[in-house]
């Protein structure tokens, strides 16, 4: 069986594709982004590359029989100026500052449509470990009360709005006031912004109030970036004094969902997947 490709990022994302693939018996080529090198990865057989040596992810693909490729981990945007191209990152360089000016779901498709256009199979992270992907209901927790399901939905319809300008996959409401929507800072910035908001405006460790919800955009390339969560995103929820955090179900990715489970339950929080439809 050919070896999965991973291009990876920081985080904990590549790492459980990785061990997923191994324990499948398909093994793994990694190939971590240099600036962004998960240092749990170097396990595993593959090399450090940069952001603009396009063709050179390409041959180290092709040379390890990689077919399937699959993008995971937080790489942030460059500066496209300080990048270091080889041919064919400056071959690709015109598309990729055109789609950049679009947003990030148009520079991802363009790498993505590179890679087929080369031969190989793109596949999410979903689909080479469907175990991540967050069920319907209620996943860890108490049931949410009305106030917090009113407050999802609004949330829900928020980063539906947001997602469809590309500007980020969540948003925390608390009493139907939107306390942050979230952007170019990531979920964690996010959420620390929440924690100092004046208690007038959000929940307490001992009363509860607020939702984190998280989704993917409308209309976004599945296959690379979706919503991801893990045991500091629920750390943090709790830390803002948020009753929960709800994701779209089969829309998102859970990190150790066993791990997540019982930080929720040791915290207080709950953990809630809402349909798909939900607020559009």
């Amino acid at each position: 069986m050919a070896p999965l490709g991973i291009i990876a990022g920081l985080g904990d994302l590549p790492l459980a594709i990785a061990e997923n693939a191994v324990a499948n018996g398909q093994g793994v080529y990694v190939l971590r982004v240099k600036g962004f090198e998960e240092p749990a990865l170097v396990k595993f057989p593959g090399d450090v590359i940069g952001l603009g040596e396009v063709g050179g992810v390409l041959k180290r693909l092709k040379t390890a029989g990689c077919k399937d490729v699959v993008f995971a981990g937080i790489v942030n945007r460059p500066n496209f100026s300080d990048l270091k191209l080889d041919m064919k990152g400056m071959a690709l360089l015109p598309k990729v500052l055109s789609a950049a000016r679009q947003g990030d779901d148009a520079l991802l498709r363009v790498l993505v449509n590179e890679f087929e256009r080369q031969g190989f199979n793109v596949l999410g992270s979903h689909e080479v470990n469907g175990k991540l992907l967050a069920p319907a209901g209620l996943i860890a927790g108490n049931d949410p009360d009305p106030a917090d399901m009113t407050d999802i939905e609004h949330a829900a319809r928020v980063v539906a709005a947001t997602g469809a300008l590309d500007i980020g996959q969540g948003a925390v409401v608390c009493d139907g006031l939107v306390l942050a929507v979230e952007a170019q800072e990531g979920t964690d910035a996010m959420l620390d912004r929440c924690a100092g908001l004046p208690e007038t405006l959000r929940g307490t460790e001992t009363k509860r109030r607020g939702v984190l919800v998280k989704r993917p955009k409308p209309g976004q390339e599945l296959r690379i970036d979706l919503p991801t969560t893990g045991v500091s995103t629920v750390e943090k929820v709790a830390a803002a004094g948020l009753a929960g955090l709800a994701v779209e179900a089969e829309g998102a990715l859970l990190l150790n969902k066993p791990a997540m489970q019982e930080a929720a339950e040791r915290l207080g929080i709950f953990i809630y997947g809402f349909p798909p439809e939900l607020g559009l």
